[in-house]
């Protein structure tokens, strides 16, 4: 294969990666176009010998380039669109973060290239082992963008039944493995039958996988249910670019919220992110006591989005409100977003280019309380935070106080109607999996749902509509052994059963080096 075609089928497999974690034709995952992709990859690799290392950190560099660019090339939206940064810049900004985190993904091929044995199945847990050391790291280092990783693309498919005991980072290794077998079948072999062995091990392990969902519920982790809930969601609809416009989207915001929160019957009435955009000194007199006292008796409970500060610091919060409280619930966000929220030292250029209001956020902790209303206890999240299923999964240390609901609120207009939506809510699903929880979602713009314990979605609102989503959701209890693990140890056992793999793999080859 000469240059032009290589990059020309890296390119295709990058962009077909990026697709499959949320089609652009229906917003599904694609679980089965992310394994022909990462195949396509590993193919391409295999025919590479140790002293290639350079050439395979290249092209590993342009499938991750390629994959992550048509991943969240919907970051362009937000720089130009509503930050206001022009155009090209915008653009190059978008290309040069996906460069940079491609670059994890260029030292994994690199290493796989260098040490990869002659044994099929072990290149095949190779390939695995640093894949997933790219994803981790990608997940973790400088606050983490671990935003369209390869598990994503399993939330419907047969790798989904692994989520509740490794979690989408044990997903996404399975899917590796997978994928590499595939890729490895295609080596020459003197027999059929030594070359096909891979493809068949590569399926005998997708059907063992999915075959976990046969198991009983219990056994799962999914425990007994903790009754239901009625709750209305609310979607505002608040176009970005009015959103924070004093008497434009903030005088719409402010009253349709109202009136919404004054209206509704449901049990549990949530808004999304920052619906409510003024600080309480800045609202007008009597707006937030208002709710307050809308909610201080009776059988209702609200949670409100809404920024909190004194005009210096900040935090991107919700406040519970419920009858007879000596005071409001709660949570501000932990895990801010770079530029958005936060701006790391020495980039003050870079956000002086940009229209974001409020600036520096502080952070919440870690393990928040959640809000505990009508036998549940419902854990929120902000936005991007369902993301980081290891510190959601934090609060399930204790089993007594784990959380029976989960609840991400989120205003991801900065968007528009993109792909980001559906991205966005694979990743809730997949959260929702991993535990064994509902997820309740309360979104600006989309998608407002609710998904059950199984990652399915039992209601939803059509995206960029303005309106109320009611419903009844189950919470649940009991603990799953992704839940057990990650919350004492985070992905520490990732980490270390990924190294540990590559330090054998790699002892192995120079043993039998110094034998010959």
């Amino acid at each position: 294969m000469n240059a032009v075609s290589r990059a020309l089928a890296l390119g295709g497999a990058g962009l077909a990666q990026a697709l499959a974690i949320a089609a652009p034709w229906n917003g599904q995952p694609q679980w089965w176009l992310q394994l022909l992709s990462l195949a396509a990859l590993v193919a391409l690799l295999s025919g590479f010998e140790p002293h290639h290392w350079r050439r395979a950190a290249v092209q590993g560099w342009g499938f991750a380039t390629v994959w992550l660019c048509g991943t969240f090339w919907w970051l362009f939206i937000s720089m130009h669109t509503y930050g206001g940064m022009p155009a090209p810049l915008a653009a190059l900004a978008v290309l040069l973060l996906a460069a940079a985190l491609a670059l994890y993904y260029a030292a994994a091929c690199a290493v796989f290239v260098v040490i990869a044995p002659t044994s099929r199945a072990l290149s095949a847990i190779l390939f695995a082992a640093v894949w997933t050391l790219a994803e981790l790291v990608r997940g973790s280092w400088f606050t983490g963008f671990p935003w369209g990783a390869v598990g994503y693309a399993h939330v419907d498919g047969p790798l989904a039944a692994a989520a509740p005991w490794v979690g989408v980072y044990g997903v996404g290794a399975l899917a590796a493995v997978i994928a590499a077998l595939l890729a490895l079948s295609c080596r020459p072999a003197a027999r059929a039958a030594t070359r096909l062995m891979p493809a068949a091990v590569a399926v005998a392990l997708l059907l063992a996988v999915s075959g976990l969902a046969a198991l009983p519920e219990s056994m799962r982790g999914a425990g007994a249910s903790a009754g239901r809930l009625g709750v209305a969601l609310l979607q505002g609809n608040i176009p970005q670019d009015e959103k924070f416009i004093p008497g434009g989207g903030v005088a719409t915001a402010l009253r349709w919220y109202g009136e919404q929160l004054r209206d509704a019957r449901a049990p549990l009435v949530i808004t999304p992110e920052t619906a409510v955009p003024l600080l309480p000194s800045q609202l007008p007199p009597g707006y937030l006591d208002a709710i307050a006292a809308r909610y201080s008796g009776g059988t209702q409970a609200a949670i409100v989005g809404l920024p909190l500060g004194d005009g210096h610091s900040y935090r991107n919060a919700v406040l519970g409100f419920q009858p007879d409280a000596a005071s409001p619930y709660e949570y501000a966000k932990h895990h801010l977003v770079p530029f958005g929220e936060f701006i790391p030292a020495g980039f003050r250029w870079f956000t002086d280019l940009m229209n974001i209001p409020l600036g520096d956020f502080r952070r919440g902790g870690l393990a928040q309380a959640p809000f505990a209303w009508q036998g549940q206890r419902i854990a929120p999240n902000i936005c991007y935070e369902d993301l980081f299923g290891d510190e959601i999964g934090a609060s399930f240390a204790d089993a007594a106080t784990a959380p029976t609901i989960l609840l991400n609120v989120s205003n991801i207009a900065w968007f528009g109607d993109s792909i980001a939506i559906d991205q966005h809510l694979a990743i809730s699903r997949m959260r929702a999996l991993e535990f064994a929880r509902p997820m309740v979602r309360a979104t600006n713009t989309g998608a407002t749902v609710v998904i059950d314990h199984r990652g399915r979605v039992t209601h939803a609102l059509p995206r960029l509509t303005r309106g109320v989503l009611e419903a009844e959701v189950e919470g649940r209890l009991g603990l799953t052994p992704y839940a057990r693990w990650v919350a004492h140890t985070g992905l520490w056992p990732l980490w270390i059963g990924a190294l540990g793999v590559v330090l054998a793999i790699w002892l192995l080859g120079r043993r039998r080096s110094a034998a010959r």
